[in-house]
């Protein structure tokens, strides 16, 4: 599971924008003030069940990482 879910920076960090847009979310925001956190870690995982190929993008560490509980709850 990603950890952008309880970061503080989750509306305008530059890489959970990048992670959303590999997971082909549609509601993109353009921010021109973007948050470029340091030291990020990404995993990708790639699953196949019979023929689908499904990709999972996650990050996993990130040094800019400021925890707030539930903060995704008011996105």
């Amino acid at each position: 599971m990603c950890i952008c879910i309880n970061c503080r920076h989750i509306e305008i960090c530059k890489t959970y924008e990048f992670i959303k847009k590999q997971h082909k979310n549609n509601k993109i925001k353009d921010i021109s003030n973007y948050f470029t956190p340091i030291n990020t870690i990404i995993t990708v995982n790639i699953n196949k069940k019979y023929l689908n190929i499904y990709v999972d993008w996650d990050l996993k560490e990130c040094s800019s990482f400021i925890e707030k509980p539930g903060n995704w709850l008011t996105l």
